[in-house]
């Protein structure tokens, strides 16, 4: 089966609602900034509550159900689909047979924070880059202290870049360097207009400062890896377009989890991930402004602090992410996942306040697009 046929298929499977005329409509297996139209769906074991959030009593003694709202970029739907459940479970266990139901919104990283400011009323979002937190933060939907209020500083998915192969990969593409080699094309977004691909660009700049060049050395790095991009689209839609039905390039940067997926599925995928890597790490945090107006603060909290518990990183790790904590370590989880040898954070080019800054106008990707001439 073609890297093409598999990808479509995983897809397939995980968004059922969605129904696909060709290959051109695949989007949901790549890069975090996948701009996917929203979708609403209740999730409570078979049952959907319209009514009022509420903590009160009923006459009976048990408290009334509950509503919250979760919106997420699309990847993580397969792990959310299986923790809610046994988060239902243990909340109605703990708090009196009280129900708690989830409205479930999925699309692209960007559209979705977009979507909160502009008055989608999230309980909780799980996004796929912590800058896209910033701007809620910046806008008073989310407080400051984020970070601080949940384990990990907010980070519950964690996955690593991987370059996805023609069958067999036949230009023997290993690492990051291979990019820039003058017979290697590849396809990304333009991480000024994809969020995801933010992490691509950050994966090359890590690649060539573990690897000893100075900032003047990593620039020029990047610079040749982007001039070897044979399409720079604006979303991963058209990047995958571009290299699975249209057949463009060598290569196309990914997340792991997402390959690892399909892998998980029976399916023949060619990917290698490089021994020198970065984290893709992905935030999760309550939307205070909502939560206080819904009066969902209490439960809202407690789910987000579940994602994290072990019974919920081993979903995750089901479908791909690496989990946090002593999970990682255990023997059929652990082999699933190949070695990396240097793993980045973000944290040391200054997190997404300073990161952000090379995808702004006048920053350093305009300065590499101004040099390669594709701006």
């Amino acid at each position: 089966m073609t890297v093409q046929q598999a990808v479509f298929r995983v897809f397939r499977e995980r968004l059922p609602r969605f129904r696909f005329k060709s290959l051109k409509s695949l989007v949901g297996l790549f890069l975090v900034g996948a701009a996917l139209s929203v979708s609403l769906a209740a999730c409570s074991g078979g049952n959907q509550s319209n009514s009022p959030a509420s903590s009160g009593n009923s006459a009976g003694g048990e408290k009334q159900n509950i509503e919250l709202t979760l919106v997420g970029y699309a990847v993580p739907k397969a792990a959310h689909d299986a923790i809610i459940p046994k988060f239902q479970e243990q909340w109605k266990k703990d708090h009196n047979g009280q129900t708690v139901t989830f409205k479930q919104s999925y699309g692209g990283s960007g559209t979705q924070t977009r979507a909160i400011l502009d008055g989608l009323e999230a309980d909780i979002a799980h996004l796929a880059i912590g800058a896209d937190v910033n701007k809620l933060v910046k806008g008073g939907f989310v407080k400051e202290d984020w970070t601080q209020r949940v384990p990990n500083n907010g980070i519950v998915g964690e996955t690593v870049a991987a370059i996805i192969t023609r069958e067999g990969n036949p230009k023997n593409i290993k690492t990051f360097a291979d990019l820039t080699r003058d017979d290697v094309k590849w396809v990304t977004p333009n991480p000024k207009t994809s969020g995801g691909a933010r992490w691509n660009y950050y994966a090359l700049w890590d690649y060539a400062k573990k690897t000893g060049a100075d900032d003047e050395k990593a620039k020029a790095f990047v610079t040749k890896a982007f001039q070897n991009v044979v399409v720079l689209s604006k979303d991963a839609r058209e990047s995958t377009d571009a290299f699975v039905q249209q057949g463009q390039g060598d290569a196309l940067v990914n997340y792991e989890n997402e390959v690892i997926l399909a892998k998980q599925k029976g399916e023949k995928v060619d990917f290698v991930v490089p021994e020198i890597n970065i984290s893709i790490d992905t935030p999760v945090t309550v939307i205070d402004q909502n939560v206080d107006k819904h009066g969902t603060r209490e439960v809202a909290e407690a789910f987000v602090k579940f994602l994290f518990t072990p019974a919920a990183q081993r979903e995750f790790a089901k479908v791909g992410f690496r989990p946090l904590g002593d999970l990682k370590q255990e023997p059929e989880i652990a082999k699933q996942f190949p070695p990396v040898k240097q793993l980045a954070k973000i944290d040391e080019y200054g997190g997404w306040k300073e990161a952000q800054k090379a995808f702004e106008d006048g920053g350093a990707f305009d300065a590499i697009e101004a040099a390669i001439g594709k701006k």
